[in-house]
């Protein structure tokens, strides 16, 4: 601790705004996704795969971070985690993909 009785290292206001990144970017990519999907009755399936993306993503940030740096994107364990983001993500973009078009 320095002589102010500044937090020690990592601690800090810096350091938990860090946190937020990994979260930020893929509840980013979903509101983009789904203000595509509502744009039109034509964009919903782009909207869709951009949602699907973006836990993809989150999947492969939690994959790659080390725990620490993780964020809020660590919310069980690692391996749970990164399952259940790639299943969701899977799953969102095989439906884009599957649900036949509109007549």
């Amino acid at each position: 601790m320095s002589a102010r009785g500044a937090s020690p290292r990592g601690t800090g206001a810096a350091a938990r705004s860090q946190r937020y990144w990994p979260l930020l970017v893929v509840v980013v990519g979903v509101a983009i996704g789904l203000a595509v999907a509502f744009v039109g009755q034509d964009s919903w399936r782009i909207g869709c795969l951009i949602v699907g993306s973006s836990l993809a993503v989150g999947a492969v940030e939690r994959l790659a971070l080390p725990a620490g740096e993780a964020g809020l994107l660590q919310v069980r364990s690692k391996v749970f985690d990164i399952a259940f983001l790639t299943l969701a993500g899977g799953a969102v973009i095989a439906l884009a993909i599957l649900v036949p078009a509109g007549r």
